[in-house]
């Protein structure tokens, strides 16, 4: 039966038909139009077979699938991928868990990937926490947020904290009237204060250049002011 690759989603288990078998894996025929790859590192750990027993030639396997990628390329695993599999969480990413230890900087919490999350005791709560234990205890159900995950090192940054709201932006309701900026509403006050024709002609020659410099200082400290 086809399948179509869009529709196939990380962690889905699917069967399919050994192709191909060599150095690196095989390549298995999952009804997709394109053969997935299940690499030789891709064997459930506790099977101790070797990774030509289960895997021959037009023998049929079942497997899941361990990545996904627009182009139609699909990697496969013998191993039962966890609940929330790597390759979904996403930084925002909303889950329920469990906290399963308690440490002096933080909780540990299970929601379901290969490995529980840290929530270091600064992100346990909007107010102040002193310790850890007076938040959490284990075997207590929270829901955290992730803020990061690191790919080299497999750890996941939580949080428990609110989510941030998102903050509208409200246009003006008179649309036809402009704001003038910091710096635009100083360079009006220097154009304001410029002298006239007739006042420069009475004072000195280097009178314009005196003006234009103080302007240039008002703009100067307008832009460093904008910019701190």
């Amino acid at each position: 039966m086809a399948v179509e690759t869009g529709r196939l989603k990380v962690g889905a288990e699917v069967r399919g038909t050994v192709r191909h078998v060599g150095i690196y894996g095989a390549l298995v025929d999952i009804g997709s139009g394109q053969d997935a790859l299940l690499h030789i590192s891709q064997l459930a750990q506790k099977d101790k077979r070797r990774f030509e027993e289960v895997a021959q030639p037009g023998s049929e396997i079942t497997a899941f699938v361990y990545k996904r990628r627009q182009d139609g390329y699909v990697a496969l695993t013998m191993e039962k991928p966890p609940p929330v599999p790597w390759a979904t969480i996403r930084q925002g990413n909303a889950y329920t868990g469990q906290v399963i230890r308690v440490e002096d900087f933080g909780v540990f919490v299970d929601f379901g990937a290969e490995r529980p999350g840290m929530v270091h005791v600064s992100e346990m709560s909007d107010n102040y926490v002193r310790t850890p234990s007076d938040v959490a205890a284990v075997g207590q159900e929270v829901r955290v947020r992730v803020l990061k995950k690191n790919g080299r090192s497999r750890q996941i940054d939580l949080t428990m904290k609110s989510a941030p709201e998102e903050t509208a932006i409200q246009d003006d309701e008179d649309e036809g009237e402009d704001v003038p900026t910091a710096m635009a509403q100083a360079f009006q006050r220097a154009m304001r204060s410029e002298p006239t024709a007739d006042a420069l002609s009475n004072h000195k020659p280097n009178a314009r250049s005196n003006h234009r410099d103080k302007q240039e200082e008002i703009l100067a400290r307008t832009l460093r002011g904008s910019q701190s």
